[in-house]
């Protein structure tokens, strides 16, 4: 018995908001329903004892001690801004008053 029917894929397709021509119903009719039955094979894996998690590879962020780190001197960088007003770059304005 199918668990999809193409009333479900049209319904799909409506709610991803994807243009499915009439003739690839069939086609995607039959694609969903070999997904659904591999997702009831691995509802019946016995999972009894085995952690929850997120990813297959345990992830591991690569942090570097936050200190003090020497900067360039400010008038340095301001000298370099191609418009410049008192201790601030000067930039076009974007918006309306």
């Amino acid at each position: 018995m199918s668990q999809i029917s193409s009333d479900d894929v049209r319904k799909v397709a409506q709610l991803a908001r994807l243009d499915l021509p009439e003739d690839k119903i069939a086609t995607y009719t039959g694609q969903l329903e070999s997904i659904l039955e591999y997702v009831g094979q691995l509802q019946q894996v016995d999972t009894e004892g085995v952690p929850e998690t997120t990813r297959a590879v345990e992830v591991t962020n690569v942090t570097r001690v936050d200190g003090v780190q020497p900067t360039a001197v400010r008038e340095d960088i301001l000298d370099q801004a191609p418009q410049r007003e008192g201790d601030f770059f000067r930039v076009p304005k974007i918006l309306a008053d």
